[in-house]
């Protein structure tokens, strides 16, 4: 059995949001798959599935519950596998499964969530230690919750599940948005989501009247019902400065990555001046020939001479971790996007040395699309290698960028502009981009980040072999 965890969506993430699955117990799922959809503070990222599998179990209810990174989402079966006697049980103990649970048993809103009172026949359910430790994190009562392991013994589903069922009466929310509701006082009962997903947002609550609906009626509990409700409290606020939006809590997340980058990483920076007069000469004779719709950007010729002195310079690629170094062989650029109305991410581009220029323009493309639209997947948000920022655009010429944990170094570009350049002892007026490395000194020193330098000024001098 193979346990599906909430993925890392970057290192400055220790929890998330699960929004929606995208598939169901009993589905067939490949690796590569997107299966679920998670919020972070840097917005809604597509999950991807790492393995082959047959999903036996939806262990999380989509909801406003913020999990830590490594908490188990779902159980999968591998495609050789047969469903285990202990994971099938039959008659009263099939309808005690989870997902049964948390659709069959009655819940009555208020102020506290309540769960339904359950004794094993054996006496008080057994828990492990772990199990304990995730219910006294999700504010669980362990007396009353239904055990549906061996004996009497709790799982981790039970717990999750008991969780699930006690917030099924309350109106889904993102982590924010609760926020917002609890500085301003107002009841989500009254407020329209105006998303598809039924979830409510901080966007919502700027102008509550817009989107304010009568609160439905209280529900009374059924005829005859014969077991007492018991209190489940909610767990504890995270302990985070306050914020409005959903651009604050990107900043902040932002601000947390870049204080442990500047505290724990010693810094060394380089820069140089690129000659690309061969480079934007051969781009225009290349473009001329192709539609508007194929033609190349320059960034695209950064990019790739980037990813290919990489191979000359391999040890700037890859992650420190555990007090190591660890290279890795696959070069994965994170390209830094800014964001409609501020903010940035930094998605990979995976294998950008492999990939030839209308590949690498394509992806590129696409890259900065979804990342806007936010339907950025998790392996594009978990596993750069090195990252490029080009403020080019912004009409900075020299930037020195902050290296992005567990990443090892981070090239910078700024704009493209004619200047003065000395060529076999004439002067002529080129075009010139100031391109920077700030990197780890405890991996590299300033001549093996030299040598990446020189690497990427003679790969750009010729174009055509990029």
């Amino acid at each position: 059995m193979i346990e599906f965890r909430l993925p890392s969506l970057g290192a400055d993430m220790d929890e998330g949001m699960l929004v929606a699955w995208l598939v169901s117990p009993g589905d067939t799922v490949r690796r590569g798959q997107v299966v679920a959809e998670v919020e972070s503070d840097k917005g809604i990222i597509e999950v991807e599935c790492w393995e082959d599998g047959v999903v036996e179990d939806l262990l999380v209810t989509p909801g406003p519950t913020r999990l830590p990174v490594g908490f188990p989402l779902a159980r999968l079966r591998t495609l050789d596998e047969g469903t285990a006697e202990e994971d099938t049980p039959s008659g009263p103990a099939a309808a005690a499964r989870p997902e049964a649970l948390v659709a069959a048993a009655p819940v009555w809103p208020g102020d506290e969530q309540t769960i339904v009172r359950h004794r094993g026949p054996s006496g008080p359910p057994r828990v492990t230690p772990p199990v304990r430790h995730l219910a006294h994190q999700l504010g669980v009562d362990l007396d009353h919750v239904l055990a549906t392991g061996d004996d009497g013994v709790v799982r981790r589903a039970d717990i999750i599940a008991a969780r699930s069922q006690a917030e099924a009466g309350r109106p889904r929310a993102t982590p924010m948005a609760r926020r917002v509701a609890r500085e301003r006082g107002i009841d989500l009962d009254s407020i329209l989501p105006v998303r598809n997903d039924g979830i409510i947002t901080s966007a919502e609550l700027t102008a509550p009247a817009a989107g304010v609906r009568a609160a439905p009626p209280p529900k009374s509990r059924p005829v005859g019902h014969e077991v007492p409700p018991v209190v489940v409290k909610s767990p504890p606020a995270p302990q985070e400065a306050p914020a409005t939006d959903k651009m604050a809590a990107m900043r902040a997340a932002i601000a947390r990555s870049m204080a442990r980058s500047k505290r724990e990483i010693p810094h060394y920076y380089l820069a140089t001046h690129v000659d690309l007069g061969r480079a934007m000469q051969w781009l225009e004779d290349e473009n001329g020939g192709r539609p508007i719709t194929r033609r190349l950007l320059p960034a695209v010729l950064l990019l790739k001479a980037t990813a290919l002195a990489l191979r000359e310079v391999p040890e700037l690629n890859g992650h420190w971790s555990d007090d190591a170094h660890h290279p890795s062989a696959d070069i994965h650029l994170g390209v830094a996007v800014s964001l409609r109305g501020g903010g940035l991410v930094a998605p990979a581009i995976h294998h950008a040395d492999r990939l030839d220029l209308d590949e690498l323009m394509e992806a590129l493309r696409d890259l900065v699309g979804r990342a806007r639209t936010w339907r950025i997947r998790s392996s594009e948000m978990s596993d750069p290698t090195i990252t490029v920022t080009n403020l080019g655009d912004r009409g900075v010429e020299t930037t020195f960028p902050v290296i992005i944990p567990p990443q090892v170094a981070i090239v910078g570009f700024g704009k493209i502009a004619d200047q003065a350049v000395v060529v076999d002892g004439m002067i002529g007026v080129h075009p010139v981009v100031h391109a920077s490395l700030a990197a780890d000194h405890r991996v590299t020193d300033g001549h093996r980040g030299g040598l990446f330098l020189d690497a990427l000024v003679q790969l750009l001098q010729e174009p055509q072999n990029l």
